[in-house]
């Protein structure tokens, strides 16, 4: 699962390049998503008038939506100091879960907001499409 937090979310609606290329691709292959925790969704839109708009035309992106459970998980996560909502959504959202296999992707400006342990890619990283 590749999800995006709230700065890649913010970069993909702005045009960035190594992003719109992946979302492209994504959308040719059938279930491949991009995701996007919704608090990170929110801030983005916060932050830029028109960024849901414009990265929820992809074809490819769905909303990592905040559940009853999801709630409660990020709610402690904030509290015990792991970050604001949308860091805490964009990490639970990364967890291991029962209905997705394999490891899960970040995507995002800010990898040391995140723990050790947590697979993050930083957009702009030479390799993140696998070109070096």
């Amino acid at each position: 699962m590749i999800i995006l937090d709230t700065g890649a979310t913010r970069a993909l609606a702005e045009g960035h390049k190594t992003l719109n290329l992946l979302a492209g691709n994504m959308a040719r292959t059938p279930g491949d998503l991009l995701r996007i925790p919704a608090l990170c969704l929110m801030r983005a839109e916060s932050e830029d008038a028109g960024a849901s708009g414009r990265v929820l035309s992809y074809s490819s992106v769905v909303v990592d939506l905040l559940d009853t459970v999801s709630s409660a998980t990020v709610g402690t996560m904030i509290r015990d100091g792991y970050g604001g909502a949308d860091t805490c959504h964009a990490l639970y959202c990364a967890l291991p879960r029962a209905e997705f296999t394999g490891m899960s992707i970040l995507l995002t400006t800010r990898e040391a907001d995140y723990p050790p342990g947590v697979v993050t890619v930083d957009i702009d990283s030479p390799g993140m499409l696998g070109f070096h």
